[in-house]
Parts: C-alpha cells; structure tokens; sequence
C-alpha cells in the first residue's frame, strides 16, 4: 500500500491546542494512532481524518492541468482522405500529397497486428492485401521511414511500433470502420 503524504496547516496553533485538550480529556484511555489522526484533522477543522484526505486529494486533482480540449476534425479532408479507399476499405491509389499520404499510413498502420513480429514476406502479404495499386515495396518502406514499424537491418523482423495516431487518423479509422460495419 502507497502511502501519499497530505500537508497539514492550522490557521491558529492555540485553537489546534485547545481541540486537543479537549478531545483528550473526553478519551477514556490512550488514544492510538489512527484517533490522533481523527483528532488532529478534527482540529484543523474536518469531520475526521477520511474527510481531511479526501479534501487534499480534491485539491490536487483539481490543481492538476485539465485534459487537453479534442482537436477539431476538417471534415472536409476527412471526406477526401476516405475517397482513397474504395468499398472494401483497401487503399484504391497512392495519395499525391504527403499531407494526405500521413493519415492513409495511419490507417495501414492500423490494420497490422500489434505486438507481434512478422518477416518480411509476411509484411509483404499483407500490405498487398490491403491496397489496390500493387506497390507493396513502397508501402513498407513508407511505413519504415516514417516510423510506424522497426526493421532489422538484414529485413528478418518487422515490428508494429505502438503510438497514439493523430485525431484526423482516427477519424478516418473511425469513418472507415464504420463504412466497412454497415
């Protein structure tokens, strides 16, 4: 168990003095540990030591930066992107413009299997099997250079590497994973 440290401050240390001589006398015997916590917390003016913690835990996740607001989806390049793929979701041609290549490699990049390692016929397969336009060479290297997947230098293991895509590529993975749902 973890143990977080909560600081403690009283306004007046003559009234911290006075709660606690007069929670003392009530006490019948020696109080142990978690009653001087009761006490202490009771002092600094909270129902007991619960009500102190959940208070101090309150104000640090209410200092704490708030999330980061969603960024804004051009729907209008969302449209254009996913007329590069044709019915079945396969990339139908290679995009012109590298700021439209990026969110199509997101997409390939999606459709590989995480966490495991594949040579490179078997990279090789399955790129071919999700474009149209029969250059899976470039789609593997596009995908190398610009760091969705590792190699080894002789070309033996191909990993997927693990990132957060980007919110205009996955709104296309969204948008056409739905089409494919429908």
């Amino acid at each position: 168990m973890s143990r977080s440290q909560f600081p403690f401050a009283v306004g007046d240390i003559s009234v911290l003095a006075r709660s606690l001589h007069a929670q003392l006398a009530q006490a019948d015997d020696r109080p142990g540990h978690v009653a001087w916590l009761n006490m202490l917390a009771r002092a600094a003016g909270f129902r007991n030591y619960q009500h102190f913690r959940a208070s101090h835990e309150a104000e640090e996740r209410l200092q704490a930066p708030p999330p980061p607001a969603p960024a804004a989806i051009d729907h209008a390049k969302l449209e254009k992107l996913a007329r590069y793929f044709d019915a079945e979701g396969q990339l139908a041609r290679w995009p012109s413009k590298a700021s439209h290549r990026v969110p199509c490699l997101w997409l390939l990049w999606s459709r590989l299997t995480p966490r495991q390692s594949f040579s490179e016929k078997a990279i090789n397969a399955q790129l071919e099997a999700r474009h149209r336009f029969g250059d899976y060479a470039l789609l593997r290297r596009e995908l190398v250079d610009g760091g969705w997947l590792t190699r080894k230098p002789d070309g033996s293991d191909y990993r997927r590497i693990e990132r957060e895509p980007p919110p205009d590529a996955l709104a296309l993975i969204r948008h056409l994973s739905a089409r494919l749902a429908a």
